[in-house]
């Protein structure tokens, strides 16, 4: 695997984990004020790319792994 496909794979890994952190604070949130499974499986899909301060606040901090 080259070192291009490598970054790809990890800025790819990278996107997805953002955005399911996204759609699991949305679905506690949603649960949080009441909605049902079915109102919930209809809103969680994110779409596009999160914006850069997104990006920020869903990354894990490396003061988890310490």
């Amino acid at each position: 695997m080259s070192v291009q496909d490598q970054a790809r794979a990890l800025m790819m890994r990278h996107h997805h984990q953002v955005k399911h952190r996204q759609q699991s604070l949305l679905a506690r949130s949603g649960a949080e004020v009441g909605l049902t499974s079915e109102e919930l499986g209809q809103g969680l899909h994110i779409q596009g790319k999160p914006s850069f301060a997104a990006q920020q606040s869903y990354t894990r901090s490396g003061s988890t792994f310490s």
